[in-house]
């Protein structure tokens, strides 16, 4: 899932170790997303926000703790899209003014596609808690039984 990489901190000579999703994560969950964007326009738009709302949540959750904000940005904008695009293959001699109208909601100026109370959930809001890299310093079995058989040895 993650792409780990060192690298030097701009602005200093520090160098940090930051964590990614990968392409290969992105892809996946960008692919659920259009197998479920492409199913039948026949279900509500209820039933398609929980499907999809289901699978961002759990990829948000599994990769907030890496340098994720701007993919959750990318992902967040690709999922609007999709959803909007199903709803104009949904009603197709609608014009954009009567969707608008009907299925997006503005919340924190951004439309949101909402119906039945539930809207489409926002990866973006997913708090990010980095991961602090802390090296040597994290204590292992192996250090402890070494210092230990040599003292007493």
């Amino acid at each position: 899932g993650f792409r780990i990489q060192r690298q030097v901190k701009r602005g200093s000579n520090k160098a940090f170790v930051y964590t990614w999703p990968c392409k290969k994560a992105l892809a996946s969950i960008m692919a659920k997303i259009k197998a479920i964007t492409r199913q039948g326009t026949n279900n509500p738009l209820s039933d398609l926000l929980r499907q999809i709302n289901a699978a961002l949540r759990g990829w948000t959750v599994y990769f907030r703790h890496g340098v994720s904000k701007q993919t959750f940005d990318y992902l967040n904008h690709y999922t609007w899209q999709r959803v909007v695009g199903w709803l104009r293959r949904k009603h197709r001699r609608a014009n954009w003014k009567s969707i608008r109208r009907r299925y997006l909601a503005t919340t924190a100026n951004r439309l949101v596609p909402h119906d039945d109370g539930t809207e489409l959930f926002n990866p973006a809001s997913v708090p990010i808690t980095r991961y602090r890299y802390r090296g040597t310093k994290i204590p292992t079995p192996w250090t402890e039984r070494t210092k230990t058989t040599m003292a007493g040895g």
